[in-house]
């Protein structure tokens, strides 16, 4: 799909990925651990988990097409549910929906400025259900209402308001084939019928321009439609570079596309695509990092600003015609400002301050009058609160690689010149996911609560990460629990050295690959860890990729490229070289894992099956399983009793601080399937043991 053609659809994906790591619910009593040597925080009060995981009071802020409404994203009874208020009457926002379940997590409004688009999946199973309601009425109508398929949005366009494509894996599991809805009466058309293509790009008269797909070799081909039906090769983008290399949209005539392109160096850089003549114009570029954000016109569709983000986000202006919008914004609020949504008049935006120690502020900016008011914060419990800042480090790998990292000390920690504490602490190291993706300056949840509980916060971006260039990216194939692994400790070894982390007591903590890196230095460097925390990580990177959903089998060849081949004898021995379920006996320290159960990506089977091995070996271990959850956890409640677990778990084995379970586990599906005796503090809750 497009990416700025579509720009709304991408908003709306982009605030669902940032809400899915933040919906946990808490109580509130007070506690210290019995601590190992761990000077308590007397003067900072321990935050309840509640202030940092509950749902958010407000999320995913957006304004419709013709600017006189705003909508959000706000608890209904505990439920994320999407309210809408007229733009000058905020105080009679009312629900539009009337989720129960896991709440609602991604929208968008569509340009008939009658419908909102959300989308919904059942327990965790990724499986989206694709429905429009009826701002007046209140009426959801479920436009995707089959069973066991995943719809994806592909294409919203101003110049068809009541009309959305959609792609559908009902045929066949692997490949979608894109349809024409009408969001009013649900009546469907075939556009596409699809056998080949991992994605498609279509523009705004809902034309499908290309069709991408691997090559054996590792390429990606965005293939062309022939008049006939037929497809014909328009470009090929190698390996080396299909991470960092796409069509981004269009030029509003149609006839030139924007490219983000890193062939021929390092970082991707934006440019022009005339797509007759095949020549390349440059809009921006920058050698440290890759292209990040894009702004563009609503209907013009002309690229206005774009924004590099190596350690921090920065904007460089294209159209002078923003130039004084952001100047004034800029001088609003001092934290890093992000245009959220835009009226089609391009009269209206919504702009948002992002802060490391505080909550997001979301203001209303009118253009014509050059005003911004604010409207609100998405958590007020936040507001006046003893929260951390975040600071970024460059540490250097043992080859030489440039690792932009991401530091949170407690707040009363005493600090050298250097902003390093002058007495080592207990650090946990947090590693994030992906392995496709980067960590980034902001507020932190996880790191917020863990700095009030005594511990310095650490996330690394180990090579793999993305937005550093194809070189870095590229340096991560075929590196899991090898060089990738490297990187990690190479940061706490930065740490140690510093003066920040008491090597005796650093944990590793994260979820997917986070989890899979937790279960791989807790195999690997048993002595380096005092403890480990795994959520929904892999442990066999052969049953992982045995096992991968259906719609991902388009992209198999970049697993094999990245990873390892699962599918040659020669393959598996490496894969299996690399998984820590082979090297269970290894296990020396303290390990939580949790699952979801109903996680399409990691199956529950990867966490059985080292937990076995570990009972196997007479190893003891901690494992939570959630019934209704997929690859993260989603309802607040599952989340909040998580991380009482959690927090009790790091405070017994690293001796920081905690919050007591309490009633943590009230309204929670959480079974502990073994070890709920390893955590003292568990004595005398019940949760649900099968």
């Amino acid at each position: 799909m497009s990416r700025l053609s579509n720009a709304r659809k991408l908003r709306a994906i982009a605030a669902f990925l940032l809400a899915f790591t933040t919906w946990i619910v808490a109580g509130c009593s007070h506690s210290k651990s019995p601590g190992k040597g761990l000077t308590p925080l007397a003067e900072v009060p321990l935050i309840p988990r509640k202030v940092f995981f509950d749902n958010p009071d407000r999320a995913s802020v957006q304004i419709s097409p013709d600017g006189r409404r705003v909508s959000y994203l706000s608890p209904v009874d505990g439920v994320l549910n999407i309210w809408v208020s007229d733009l000058d009457n905020l105080g009679a926002a009312a629900p539009i929906t009337a989720d129960k379940g896991r709440g609602i997590r991604a929208y968008f409004w569509a340009f008939n400025n009658k419908q909102i688009i959300y989308l919904q999946d059942k327990e965790g199973d990724e499986n989206w259900r694709v429905y429009a309601v009826d701002v007046a009425s209140h009426v959801a109508r479920d436009l995707t209402p089959m069973q066991g398929i995943r719809a994806e949005i592909e294409g919203v366009s101003e110049k068809f308001p009541n009309e959305v494509l959609i792609g559908l894996n009902d045929r066949n599991a692997q490949y979608h084939d894109l349809y024409r809805f009408n969001i009013e009466t649900g009546e469907k058309t075939l556009v596409l019928q699809n056998d080949q293509f991992a994605g498609l790009v279509t523009d705004d008269d809902f034309q499908v321009r290309f069709g991408s797909k691997f090559n054996p070799d590792g390429s990606i081909s965005y293939m062309q439609p022939n008049a006939d039906g037929t497809w014909k090769e328009f470009m090929n983008i190698p390996e080396a570079d299909t991470m960092n290399t796409s069509i981004a949209g269009f030029q509003k005539d149609g006839q030139t596309a924007y490219l983000i392109d890193s062939r021929g160096g390092n970082t991707s850089r934006l440019t022009t695509l005339d797509l007759k003549t095949g020549k390349q114009l440059l809009l921006a570029e920058s050698k440290r990092c890759d292209v990040g954000g894009i702004i563009t016109h609503p209907t013009q569709k002309n690229v206005q600003a774009v924004s590099f983000n190596y350690e921090r986000v920065q904007w460089v202006i294209l159209d002078a015609s923003i130039e004084k919008d952001f100047d004034y914004l800029k001088s609003v609020n001092d934290g890093e400002m992000r245009i959220n949504d835009r009226s089609l008049d391009d009269l209206h935006w919504i702009v948002v301050y992002l802060r490391d120690d505080g909550p997001v502020q979301y203001y209303h900016y009118d253009r014509k009058q050059m005003k911004a008011t604010y409207l609100f914060s998405n958590r007020k419990s936040l507001e006046g609160l003893p929260l951390a800042r975040m600071t970024s480090h460059v540490i250097q790998s043992r080859d030489g690689l440039n690792l932009v990292s991401y530091l949170t000390l407690p707040v009363d920690a005493k600090v050298n010149k250097k902003g390093f504490p002058v007495k080592p602490l207990p650090l946990v190291l947090n590693v994030h996911g992906g392995p496709w993706v980067r960590d980034g300056w902001g507020y932190n949840a996880e790191h917020q609560l863990l700095a009030n509980r005594g511990y310095a916060v650490l996330s690394v971006n180990y090579r793999g990460s993305t937005g550093f260039g194809k070189d870095f990216v590229n340096a991560g194939n075929r590196e899991w629990a090898a060089k990738m692994h490297d990187d990690l400790l190479d940061a706490v070894n930065w740490a140690v050295k510093n003066g920040i982390a008491d090597r005796d007591r650093v944990a590793i903590t994260g979820g997917s690959y986070g989890g899979y890196a937790t279960l791989v230095g807790m195999t690997q460097s048993p002595d380096v860890f005092a403890c480990g925390v795994d959520v929904v990580g892999p442990s066999n990177l052969v049953t992982l990729l045995n096992s991968i959903p259906p719609y991902w089998a388009p992209a198999l060849q970049m697993f094999k490229t990245r990873v390892g081949d699962h599918t040659t004898d020669e393959g598996r021995a490496f894969l299996e070289s690399r998984s820590p379920l082979n090297k269970a006996r290894n296990i020396r320290k303290p390990l939580l894992i949790a699952q979801g159960a109903n996680d399409p990506r990691v199956k529950q089977a990867e966490a059985d099956q080292i937990v076995k091995a570990m009972k196997d070996n007479g190893i003891p271990v901690t494992y939570v399983l959630y019934p209704d959850e997929g690859h993260g956890f989603a309802r607040p409640e599952n989340n909040i009793s998580f991380m009482a677990v959690e927090e009790a778990f790091l405070a017994q084995h690293l001796g920081g601080r905690f919050e007591p379970v309490g009633d943590a586990f009230k309204g929670s599906s959480i079974k502990v399937v073994e070890g709920g005796d390893q955590i003292p503090s568990l004595a005398g809750v019940d949760p649900q043991v099968p």
